[in-house]
């Protein structure tokens, strides 16, 4: 490995000085604080893709046989990097998403209408080169692996003839911003308002019934963008109004991804274990005392409690699969966080992995995420599919890296958007319990989403969004 420490400079300056370059990825903490906003990752040109569609592993576009996690097992004992202490823990490795339908390579789910343009359920780039941020310090470095040249010495030169190529990649100028981001069409839903209020009423009939305690129910809103539409320009309005601490932006060809969430998955540093479910919701008042009127009936609330302990008891037995016995725990239960636009309740779950567990094996034991499927899980997905009706692609499937270090850190991709072939797509949606208003977790959806709203909005552009239209 070289390694080779620069002169700070903002990662958005950094993005922009490489937003030309093939399948970049920005791992960015736009909202910072040391525990959880401390360190950004940027990167591009990777040697190697690896993506699953429709149950099927690729690895540089041909097809692998086996389990596609076996095989994304595989292809990162390939690349074996000892890990350095005194770096950020992403030094090279596979980053990218993995899609919420790659649960149905974990389970057998109702079939769904498949898009025009279905997105793969994995994309994860093999980047041999990583520009490491940590903001506390405000220091920057380039690490450089030399993989995949498997010869020490060839691996040698290549780690710092690449290294030098990213110096004068970030030494550049920057690729213009542009002043609007272009015309937005009207917005649509896959429910109307009468229709999501519906759903969440079945929902409770089924949670009164006993087939659920819980499950999450999100409406999917899309619409056109113009040729002119600018997706960094986007990203940027994105991350200054609505700031997350695990944040994302991907560039891969015709496909953007824009996430804003505030939501860890799951990280994994060493042998230790950390997830960060979210549930319980409400939306902030730029009035002061309004909002932390709102913060306390968020944190008094029976049901947003009981929505977050439930899910924290399905996060402990996800990760019991893959950890030392005894030795999950729950660090925080229940605890205040606020962004932008709302108050959550957050709760912290941590755990020893296994000795013979890796990170593919933890994400596999817990993929998807609990908070935005419900629980008991299975069952939840089914209802989700049965209801919902559309594939969720990107949404609530999670966004981050996998180290060659053995490290990992990633998002529940929520507040996340895809602009695809013309198209933005983004969805919203809630937790219901039997102590569900209908109308409350309809209202909740919109609170959700108004900052993405808002980020499409420009001077000349006026975004619609008829509650009542399909």
């Amino acid at each position: 490995m070289y390694v080779r420490e620069l002169q700070w400079i903002e990662p958005v300056t950094a993005m922009r000085r490489l937003a030309h370059r093939s399948h970049l990825t920005f791992i960015d903490s736009a909202a910072r604080n040391e525990l959880l906003g401390r360190y950004s990752y940027l990167t591009c040109d990777p040697f190697g893709t690896y993506t699953v569609a429709n149950g099927q592993a690729s690895w540089n576009g041909e097809a692998l046989e086996g389990d596609p996690w076996g095989v994304l097992r595989t292809l990162l004992a390939n690349y074996p990097q000892e890990h350095h202490p005194d770096l950020p823990p992403f030094q090279g490795g596979a980053a990218g998403f993995h899609a919420y339908d790659l649960n149905r390579t974990l389970e057998r789910l109702p079939a769904l209408p498949i898009p025009r343009q279905a997105l793969p359920q994995a994309i994860l780039h093999f980047y041999d080169v990583v520009v490491s941020f940590d903001h506390r310090d405000e220091r920057s470095w380039i690490v450089s692996t030399g993989w995949p040249e498997q010869d020490p010495s060839l691996r040698s030169e290549r780690a710092r003839r690449r290294a030098n190529d990213f110096v004068t990649l970030l030494a550049s100028p920057m690729s213009p911003r542009v002043a609007l981001p272009g015309t937005v069409g009207e917005w649509r839903s896959n429910f109307s308002r009468e229709g999501y209020i519906a759903a969440v009423r079945r929902v409770i009939d089924l949670i009164l019934a006993g087939d659920v305690f819980q499950a999450n129910i999100a409406q999917r809103f899309s619409a056109k963008v113009s040729p002119l539409f600018d997706p960094l320009t986007f990203y940027e309005r994105l991350r200054s109004l609505n700031p997350a601490p695990f944040a994302a932006l991907l560039r891969y060809g015709k496909l953007t991804v824009a996430s804003s969430s505030p939501e860890r998955f799951l990280k994994l540093e060493g042998r230790q274990v950390e997830t960060r479910p979210i549930k319980g919701t409400i939306a902030r008042s730029a009035d002061s005392r309004e909002d932390q009127r709102r913060a306390e009936i968020l944190q008094a609330s029976e049901k947003d409690r009981a929505e977050n302990t439930m899910i924290v008891d399905l996060l402990r037995n996800d990760l019991s699969r893959v950890c030392t016995p005894h030795s999950v725990e729950v660090a925080r239960l229940c605890e205040l966080e606020s962004y932008a636009s709302v108050h959550h309740l957050v709760s912290i779950v941590r755990g020893e992995l296994a000795g013979d567990e890796d990170a593919v094996s933890l994400v596999r034991a817990c993929f998807p995420g609990g908070s935005i499927t419900g629980a008991p899980k299975v069952r939840s997905m089914e209802i989700i599919a049965k209801i919902e009706q559309v594939t969720r692609e990107v949404y609530c499937g999670s966004i981050g890296f996998i180290g060659f270090n053995g490290h990992m850190d990633t998002n529940i991709a929520i507040r996340t958007v895809t602009i695809n072939d013309g198209v933005a797509v983004f969805h919203a949606g809630g937790g219901i319990t039997a102590m569900s208003d209908p109308e409350a977790e309809y209202e909740e959806t919109l609170a959700k989403a108004q900052r993405i709203f808002d980020a499409f909005r420009s001077l000349e552009d006026v975004v619609h969004f008829d509650r009542n239209h399909r």
